[in-house]
């Protein structure tokens, strides 16, 4: 037999006997050290591992059961919901899950969550209820609207509100504003799925009312849509139609999703409003301002629960909420609670002191700096001049001033720190760590310093 033979039967031979040596699927589930798996889950892995095994020693390649076994569960407990500190800055961070609620509006979905309720039943009479009666009260009072629905998010009021009121028909909405937002979102694609057809109207930087009116004579429209770029700028030489003059030139509703939920662009709950937020649409100013429907999200600047709102007319409230989809659409009665006692903060004042994103964004420099002294006094690093931001497609370009902690050199504590028991999302910044308090509770100061040293 030839030498290149021989080799060839020495490494299947060899091949034969690795693959006959992969453990059996119950020794290696029962190898398997996880607190968190179960024994299903651990077989699972089990599984999964050896046919990778298998797979990579078929390839040519060297492969230990064991260790993707191991390798398979961590990830698999690192990726299972856990409480996360955020060292961003960024107030609204969409990956850690937005809005965090207030005590009251956590409390309510707890008890909405383990009790019975009378989600829909009238306790005046015991007939059936009007799912949501309450929270559409609420949000007519916070807003201005003569009644309003809530839907699963954003996104499900604009697919609603086109189905419901422009199927088959028209909708021209301006170039500047055909958004794509996070995770695959575009708007003509939610417009195609909601049966209304889109026309795009002016060009990229600028829209004029005789662009909208031209659509209107041409195509049979069902609707005019005004879309808030929230997570983009348009800088420059740039023109766009507000809703006032849609509302003049317009026989159909105009409909604006303003989408980041800012209730009152003054900010009355505040001594003085924000520079970031004068750029906000508001949506009590969005309906003063001539818009049928104002659509936006529970989750973003409302601080409440992750949800959409459809707010305005009455009587196009009324078509939208008859629709065979807005069944598909409605929240739990989780959400529900949790958004009425987020809108009972605004009606009350407390909304500053009360909801979480209002207390982050105007807390003040010099407790932050103080903060973040004591964590630099604990584990080193500079303290600088730096930033937050707003976050979730909301207030674009927008910077609050913060103090943050600067861990020169130390980019490669990232991934530690997302491993850790009390996890910690930082930032990463040429190389350096930076870690901004402003995101951090308070409570959480002490166990920040105890993730930080146990990986450095």
């Amino acid at each position: 037999m030839s030498a290149p033979a021989d080799a060839k039967l020495g490494f299947v031979t060899d091949l034969n006997d690795r693959l006959r040596d992969l453990p059996a699927v119950d020794a290696l589930a029962s190898s398997i050290a996880s607190d968190q798996l179960s024994s299903k889950e651990r077989v699972g892995v089990a599984r999964e591992a050896i046919e990778i095994a298998r797979a990579r020693m078929l390839g040519g390649h060297n492969a230990d059961a064991e260790t993707i076994a191991a390798e398979l569960a961590a990830a698999i407990e690192l990726r299972s919901p856990t409480k996360m500190i955020n060292g961003t800055g960024v107030l609204l961070h969409t990956n850690l899950g937005r809005a965090l609620l207030s005590d009251a509006a956590a409390n309510a979905a707890r008890v909405a969550a383990t009790n019975y309720t009378n989600l829909e039943l009238d306790r005046v009479d015991g007939s059936r209820g009007k799912r949501g009666w309450h929270t559409s009260r609420l949000l007519t009072e916070t807003t201005g609207a003569e009644d309003a629905i809530l839907v699963n998010n954003n996104a499900a009021g604009v697919l609603l509100t086109l189905a419901a009121l422009a199927p088959g028909k028209a909708v021209p909405v301006s170039r500047g504003e055909l958004i794509e937002i996070g995770g695959s979102y575009r708007l003509p694609d939610v417009m195609k799925a909601s049966g209304a057809h889109l026309v795009e109207v002016g060009t990229t930087n600028r829209t004029r009312v005789g662009d909208y009116v031209t659509a209107l004579q041409v195509h049979e429209c069902g609707l005019v849509l005004k879309v808030h770029h929230a997570n983009y700028e348009l800088v420059g030489f740039v023109s766009e139609v507000d809703v006032g003059d849609l509302k003049a030139i317009s026989n159909v509703p105009v409909v604006f999703d303003i989408g980041s939920g800012l209730i009152d662009n003054a900010v009355p709950w505040l001594d003085q409003q924000p520079e970031w937020a004068r750029r906000e649409p508001g949506v009590r100013q969005a309906l003063g301002g001539g818009a049928d429907l104002v659509l936006f999200s529970g989750d973003k600047l409302l601080g409440g629960p992750q949800a959409g709102v459809i707010a305005g007319r009455s009587d196009l409230i009324d078509q939208i909420r008859r629709h065979p989809i807005a069944r598909a659409m409605r929240v739990d009665s989780s959400t529900d609670a949790a958004m009425a006692a987020t809108l009972q903060h605004y009606i009350d004042g407390d909304a500053r002191s009360a909801i979480p994103f209002w207390r982050m964004a105007t807390m003040r420099r010099e407790l932050l700096e103080e903060r973040v002294r004591t964590v630099s006094s604990s584990i080193g690093g500079s303290v600088e001049h730096g930033h937050s931001l707003i976050g979730a497609g909301s207030a674009p370009g927008a910077r609050i001033d913060s103090p943050v902690l600067r861990l020169a050199g130390r980019q490669d504590l990232f991934e530690s720190l997302l491993r850790d028991a009390l996890p910690v999302l930082a930032r990463r910044d040429a190389g350096d760590l930076l870690i901004d308090l402003r995101t951090v509770d308070p409570d959480d100061d002490r166990n920040l310093i105890d993730t930080l040293m146990r990986c450095l």
